[in-house]
């Protein structure tokens, strides 16, 4: 490899894109179908269709990215399978938002149209991310991208669904759902988000039918669904109403006779202790319903209107519904007060309206017995679920998990493969397109038009992706799939199904570990959100600071169970550490121009103890980083690296080797510029997984030849027993401490950099005596000395300033460079300024009314600054003190 000089600024845009397309072009990102190599597997979480890339993408992205890398370099047969799930609700919304802007309708087109459209939507617009994710430096396979539409996820839909038919798992039945009036849908359970809001408590009377002047009152947070009330209930231990178990009470308004029944689902100290039955409209409701056989009276349209049920009600919203009713009992005297309530409101998770629950004939998955092998493996290891904390989450709900409403009413999706005979009422359910009824033999059939849940296909996704329900090689090399990399608020959603089905349908667990990051918050700690106007653009800070720095951002605040609180000014600090990186590379370069590594000889060179000591930091380096990326900790990966480069490698290693260069003879020189290739080119490789622009780059700049073509298939660096060298590290720390110590004392005194000055040390063993000698060129070029006295019981003048380092004592002469007077100055002046930041700070904070009403992050700000100004007062005290010592 021929030596190529780099361009004196790093311009990441143009290296990006260069070795992205050279990455790809050589198929480097490809998994091997069989291989000899150990098996390495990731399944992209599958980004919606119409999905733009976010920082919840980014960061779960480049994490994904960082193992991938890692692996391949580490010998693995690496598949990172990519794709995109067609997002039913959110897709259809988007064709359904063209369509209105045509003034059309998807009714109007038809349904084949329809789905027409959607697909022409997807090959035009659909898919945006892909690119996206391909700007971040995402290495997936992405020859074998797939999508859950696709012709061989929907044979693997059609099998799963028919398979768990017939096993008598998924049926069909007349239940209360989540209903989105707005996305004329069913929802699961957990596609409906909860939100704490202020609401009301009404409390209403109800005549006790037969018994005149005599109420009951009901308290009720909903009193627009007492149109489709068949009871009240009370406590059948509750003695106050214990003679009206029985009767009947007139449901106000409509006057139809409904009975007082007696359940312990009512809670005698909520409201009145009286409750009202609506077993149409209320999850709670329909379980007493069944209990105690009552009607179920369903009063909404799908769109939430009242339908003819509510009598003279039929029409409004129910929200409009509410306002009339609360009017109309007040009108007659049977509202008896309300009161302020606090309530959680399900909304939508796509559109955000207000849910309802809705008595509607839906397809279900009986969760029971799969889930039941899903707890099993995790608690039993099979997987492992990090951080640890999140598997009781993942074990709460798997225990107390309801059946799966899996039937979606919309177009877009997988449809149900179910038909209905309209001769003998037969269902017929058949992994391809029946021509016939499966009992009676008529033609009279008709398939259902519900389509399935989104999450039904992507529950799939670890096993469909690689080819089931066919046995192809890719399931035989990389199921189950090593790692599944993501967040949190899908652990129910996906990840418990992904679980259910791998085992049911696999018989094993669809992955070993599951590896759960936090979210992406502002610098304050808010959730970004556009409303806020705090959401940082993944894209944009890509363009003005360069991807190798945003990921290795992202990776150097991954805590475990942390939230990660993004800046910009975090981002602009490691683009400062990407520039660090290429401006030491151009040092070494500089230095290794015409330098042949293959010509030399390691045994046979004569290693200084800054060489010693630089190789044995390499070798805890990697060491660090591999530890803790097999533990997720990519936040002490990205530190160890970010150490050893930056303090270690750059700060001090580069500036110990300068005389070598410069003044060493030609031994010296050899083994120094050999030392400074060899731990560049294996840095690079180290920094690979998390700045894989920029380490390629420079790699290939380096000079000699070597046994890959890309850095990307170079092997990871693990530690070298015979840089082992501890003694020869100890010796080098003890004198980079007597450097640490001199400099400290030139910044306490002020001393300007470019200073010359003078060092007393006195040794206090023969040992670092020795080694002093032996290194004092080290000490004089880098703490800047004109004078270096090295002894044991030396004098020092009186006004010297002392450090200690190790049984070192640091003494350096101040006669002649500070001026004492104006020092004292410059100290009482700075000194009273921060008594008064100190006593304004107190008084604040001693202030009751502002440390109650200040937001929390506010006051936490404010104490902070308190006790920044008083250890800098402390600082400046002792500074003040040593100064005064020279009078």
């Amino acid at each position: 490899m021929a030596d190529k000089e780099l361009a004196k600024v790093y311009e990441p845009q143009a290296v990006e894109e260069k070795w992205y397309a050279t990455w790809e072009r050589e198929g480097y990102f490809r998994g091997e179908a069989t291989s000899e190599k150990p098996a390495y597997s990731i399944v992209i979480p599958p980004p919606n269709v119409t999905g733009a890339l976010h920082m919840g993408h980014a960061l779960n992205n480049t994490l994904q990215d960082i193992l991938c890398r890692w692996k391949r370099m580490s010998g693995y047969n690496v598949l990172w399978m990519p794709g995109t799930d067609h997002a039913g609700i959110a897709t259809q919304n988007v064709v359904e938002r063209q369509l209105a802007g045509e003034g059309k309708d998807r009714h109007e087109l038809g349904r084949s149209a329809f789905i027409d459209r959607v697909w022409k939507w997807k090959a035009e617009s659909g898919g945006q991310i892909i690119g996206q994710l391909k700007r971040i430096g995402a290495s997936c396979d992405w020859e074998r991208e797939r999508f859950t539409m696709d012709e061989g996820l929907s044979k693997a839909v059609r099998e799963v669904f028919v398979r768990l038919y017939e096993e008598g798992l998924i049926y069909r039945d007349n239940r209360l759902i989540n209903w989105c009036p707005r996305c004329h849908t069913a929802l699961s359970d957990i596609e409906v988000e909860h939100e704490d809001k202020a609401g009301h408590l009404w409390h209403i009377r109800y005549p006790v039918a037969g018994e005149p002047g005599r109420f009951v009152v009901v308290a009720t947070t909903r009193p627009e669904t007492m149109l489709g009330d068949t009871a009240v209930a009370v406590h059948p231990e509750d003695e106050r109403y214990a003679d009206l178990v029985g009767k009947m009470v007139l449901l106000p308004l409509v006057n139809r006779k409904i009975p007082v029944v007696a359940d312990e689902y009512v809670d005698r100290e909520f409201g009145t202790g009286v409750v009202k039955i609506t077993p149409a409209h209320d999850f709670n409701d329909f379980e007493v319903g069944k209990r105690h056989n009552l009607d179920r009276i369903n009063i909404f349209d799908e769109s939430g209107f009242i339908n003819a049920a509510g009598h003279q009600y039929e029409g409004l919203d129910r929200f409009a519904a509410r306002k009339k009713i609360v009017t109309d009992l007040e009108a007659q005297g049977l509202l008896e007060k309300i009161d302020d309530h606090a309530l959680a409101v399900g909304g939508c998770y796509r559109c955000k309206t207000v849910v309802e629950p809705y008595l509607s004939l839906q397809w279900y998955v009986n969760v029971g017995p799969l889930a039941e092998r899903a707890l099993a493996a995790v608690k039993d290891g099979r997987t492992r679920i990090i951080p640890q904390q999140w598997e009781n989450t993942y074990y709460d709900w798997l225990e107390n998990i309801r059946d799966w409403c899996i039937s979606r009413q919309i177009w877009w999706g997988h449809r149900i493969p179910a038909w209905y005979c309209d001769h003998c009422g037969e269902t017929t359910v058949a992994k391809v397109d029946p021509t016939a009824c499966s009992k009676c033999g008529s033609a009279n059939i008709r398939q259902e038009t519900d389509v399935l849940d989104t999450w039904f296909s992507s529950a799939l996704w670890p096993f469909s992706t690689m080819g089931w329900p066919d046995r192809t090689p890719e399931l035989a090399t990389f199921y189950p799939t090593s790692c599944l990399v993501t967040g949190f608020d899908i652990l129910f959603f996906w990840v418990a199904r992904m679980m259910m089905m791998g085992l049911h349908f696999m018989d094993e667990v669809p992955f070993r570990d599951v590896y759960i990051h936090a979210l992406v918050r502002d610098a304050q700690g808010q959730k970004m959100s556009k409303s806020k106007g705090n959401v940082i653009d993944p894209l944009t800070v890509i363009d003005q600071y360069g991807t190798d720095a945003f990921r290795f951002t992202l990776a150097a605040f991954a805590a475990q169970g942390r939230d990660i609180k993004l800046a910009e000014e975090r981002i602009a600090g490691y683009r400062n550490f990407a520039n660090k990186i290429w401006n030491a590379s151009r040092f070494c370069l500089m230095n290794l121009e015409g330098f042949d590594p293959a010509a030399v000889d390691p045994a046979a060179l004569e290693l200084s103890n800054a060489d010693r000591w630089i190789l044995y930091r390499l070798n805890a380096a990697a060491a660090e980083t591999r530890e803790a990326l097999e533990a997720y900790r990519f936040n002490d990966a990205a530190g160890a690296l970010y150490r050893f480069t930056w303090s270690e490698f750059c700060d001090w290693y580069i500036e110990l080797v300068k005389d070598d260069l410069y003044r060493g003879d030609a031994s010296r020189q050899q083994s120094a510029r050999y030392v400074l290739w060899l731990v560049l080119e294996h840095l690079l490789r180290l920094l690979h997984p998390f700045m894989p622009f920029i380490s390629e780059e420079i790699w290939q700049a380096l000079p000699g030849t070597r046994p890959t073509s890309s850095i990307m298939t170079a092997p990871w660096p693990v530690p070298n027993q015979a840089w082992d060298f501890a003694e020869g590290a100890a010796e080098m720390e003890l004198v980079m401490e007597v450097i640490r110590g001199i400099r400290n004392i030139r910044g306490e005194m002020e001393v300007p950099p470019s200073r010359e000055i003078a060092a007393i040390l006195n040794c206090g063993s023969d040992a670092s005596l020795h080694l002093l000698r032996k290194n004092e060129a080290y000490v004089m070029s880098l703490a800047r000395l004109s004078d270096l006295a090295i002894g044991s019981g030396l004098d020092k003048p009186a006004d010297a300033a002392i450090q200690v380092a190790g049984d070192v004592e640091i003494a350096v002469p101040l006669k002649g460079l500070v001026d004492v007077e104006e020092e004292e100055k410059r100290l009482l002046k700075e000194i009273g300024k921060l008594e008064k930041d100190e006593e304004f700070l107190a008084k604040k904070l001693q202030n009751p009314s502002f440390v109650e009403r200040a937001p929390a992050d506010v006051v936490e700000k404010e104490r902070e600054k308190l006790t920044e100004a008083v250890q800098k007062k402390e600082v400046l005290l002792a500074s003040l003190e040593k100064i005064r010592r020279l009078r």
